[in-house]
């Protein structure tokens, strides 16, 4: 269990603290859904969990004990938004094996059978593989680590429907083993899989549930559509005034 106590992060550069006072538990094999809009801090507060930016002040807990930043690092394992965008290795098992030469095969085919990719061939470049298996490469790379807690953050984002789908699919069966944060602008799909939600605005944390950001996200979706009826509208007026008028019609 991984818990946040008054987590402040107020880097000597910024005017304001990017995060404020975050209260929040992680519970083991759950899926936890933060959702809030770009530069909430969502990504600041995966990468202060991941041992990669030091808190201001507050509490980071596991069972317990409170963390380090080093300790943190061996704790969790974040992949980050666009994860193919880091792919460094010439292979799949270059990709895998970066950081640790000394994995044998059967860890290295046990973190690909977690992810589905177990059929692809080793010698695979990263960059010839769709965009949904880049992802799914990308999380076979941290759970190679066997950490106790994943971070994603904003793993949908860039993928059609179909990849969509698959993703959350395969994250609904990794949060059977796995502890998971989940970190999104759009939560989408991945409501059907959350066991709790916060949202985060301008950096301060608030419980919700699934329920009230599904209704939210069916509120926004209702109002996108009207304006974009109410756009073509007006676009389709203008062309027909300007038609009576026999006025000429420049097509870009």
């Amino acid at each position: 269990m991984l818990y946040l106590k008054n987590l402040t992060y107020h880097p000597p550069a910024a005017h304001s603290p990017i995060l404020k006072g975050i209260n929040l538990h992680v519970a083991p094999q759950q899926l936890s859904l933060i959702v809030g809009p770009s530069g909430s801090g969502k990504s600041t507060l995966l990468e202060i969990l991941a041992g990669l930016a030091e808190k201001t002040q507050g509490e980071i807990l596991w069972r317990e004990q409170e963390l380090t930043a080093l300790y943190l690092q061996q704790l969790s394992g974040l992949v980050f938004q666009f994860p193919e965008r880091h792919f460094c290795g010439g292979t799949i098992l270059e990709e895998l094996r970066l950081g640790h030469p000394e994995l044998m095969g059967d860890r290295i085919q046990e973190a690909l059978s977690e992810v589905g990719l177990e059929h692809l061939p080793l010698s695979t470049p990263p960059q010839s593989l769709s965009g949904g298996q880049q992802r799914r490469l990308a999380l076979a790379v941290q759970l190679i680590r066997q950490p106790h807690l994943l971070l994603l953050d904003e793993p949908t984002a860039g993928l059609d429907w179909s990849m969509r789908r698959q993703l959350v699919s395969l994250l609904a069966k990794l949060k059977t083993h796995w502890s998971l944060l989940v970190v999104s602008h759009d939560a989408g799909e991945l409501l059907e899989i959350a066991d709790q939600c916060w949202t985060l605005q301008q950096g301060e944390l608030s419980p919700s549930t699934p329920e009230s950001l599904r209704e939210q996200t069916n509120d926004t979706q209702q109002m996108l559509a009207k304006a974009k009826q109410a756009r073509n509208t007006t676009l389709s007026n203008v062309f027909s005034e300007a038609v009576q008028a026999d006025l000429p019609i420049v097509k870009e």
